[in-house]
């Protein structure tokens, strides 16, 4: 009996709930080459620049020097594009504050960040 009610409560979830993983897959054709060559800079380049990583929820954030902003908002211009899965959010706070990049998404990204930024 416990079985068939359990069969019916998940029969009545909906496809696409919380529940449910989203697919990730990059669209690698969504940058020109060229387009492809600079994100790949900027890749490098903030990778090189995390000075502290913090799992959240939902992803993870990342700490750069200040002076990477203009930076952090190029790289997300592009992986974006490639990426549309992702969130993101750039914080700087004030009087030359640390900046923060975090990159989030639905049930699973965190798995997919850490394997795709080989964390």
């Amino acid at each position: 009996m416990k079985a068939l009610l359990a069969s019916v409560l998940l029969a009545l979830v909906p496809l696409g709930s919380a529940g449910a993983r989203e697919p990730f897959a990059c669209n690698m054709s969504a940058l020109t080459t060229s387009q492809r060559v600079r994100h790949q800079e900027l890749s490098r380049a903030l990778l090189a620049a995390v000075q502290e990583k913090k799992e959240l929820p939902a992803g993870y954030a990342f700490r750069l020097p200040p002076d990477k902003l203009v930076t952090a908002a190029e790289w997300v211009s592009y992986e974006r594009k490639c990426c549309p899965f992702f969130t993101f959010a750039i914080e700087q706070s004030r009087d030359e504050g640390p900046l923060w990049l975090r990159v989030t998404g639905s049930r699973g990204i965190k798995e997919f960040i850490r394997a795709e930024f080989r964390l």
